[in-house]
């Protein structure tokens, strides 16, 4: 949001950008989300070799999937949002996999 109020869109008052981001962080937490979790995936699969390198990064999605679906709950789900957050968490599985199945080959 830093960016987009100072560079993309500057100007406007607090609210404009509180407005905007409840539109924009579905979308922000996909595109953001899968390069992050690729990297997760690689730098935890570097502590070990095979096929426990990629269920060990299994297991980092797994938590982060279910921290950010009890905050979601809390937040309230409408139907769209929840879509969104499915989107983010396949997108975010399938990151996490590749990142684990290529750190495993470097180790």
């Amino acid at each position: 949001m830093v960016v987009y109020g100072h560079l993309i869109d500057p100007g406007h008052d607090e609210q404009y950008y509180r407005e905007h981001i409840k539109v924009a962080a579905p979308y922000c937490s996909i595109v953001a989300g899968m390069p992050l979790m690729f990297l997760a995936g690689w730098w935890v699969a570097g502590w070990w070799e095979g096929q426990f390198a990629v269920k060990t990064a299994l297991v980092v999605w797994l938590a982060y999937a279910l921290i950010d679906t009890a905050v979601l709950v809390a937040a309230g789900l409408t139907t769209r949002i929840a879509i969104l957050f499915a989107v983010s968490f396949l997108t975010k599985l399938g990151a996490v996999y590749l990142g684990a199945l290529v750190g495993s080959h470097r180790a």
